[in-house]
């Protein structure tokens, strides 16, 4: 025969810290310049080296970085090019792909051709 008797566990609850206050935290140290940095940034050394007559090929620029090989190729694409507006020349060499700044580009947008009023002829 089976009891209907069931036992009931009872988790016991550990018991509420005191009102103790948090330690407190450390203050926020500010970013010193130090002897080990250039003070120049990141994006600074990969422009001068693109730069520079000889170019600079992604292996350099990791080296130079710590970034990854597909950051460094996001960096030209999205600072580069969209929003510095360089031109990048890239070169097939024995020693890899080379990759340097020419010149910056030149907007040269046409005016429109409704602007000029050749598109759009009036029936009078």
């Amino acid at each position: 025969m089976v009891s209907l008797t069931s036992e009931v566990l009872v988790a016991k609850s550990k018991p509420k810290p005191s009102s103790r206050s948090k330690p407190a935290r450390a203050p926020k140290r500010k970013w010193k310049r130090t002897a080990f940095s250039s003070g120049k940034t990141k994006h600074d050394r990969v422009l001068s080296m693109l730069r520079a007559r000889g170019g600079a090929t992604i292996a350099a620029i990791v080296r130079a970085t710590g970034w990854q090989p597909h950051s460094v190729r996001g960096f030209f694409a999205g600072v580069v090019k969209k929003k510095l507006g360089l031109t990048l020349q890239s070169e097939k060499t024995k020693s890899g792909r080379v990759y340097r700044i020419v010149r910056a580009k030149t907007s040269t947008s046409a005016p429109s051709p409704s602007a000029s009023g050749t598109a759009e002829q009036g029936d009078a």
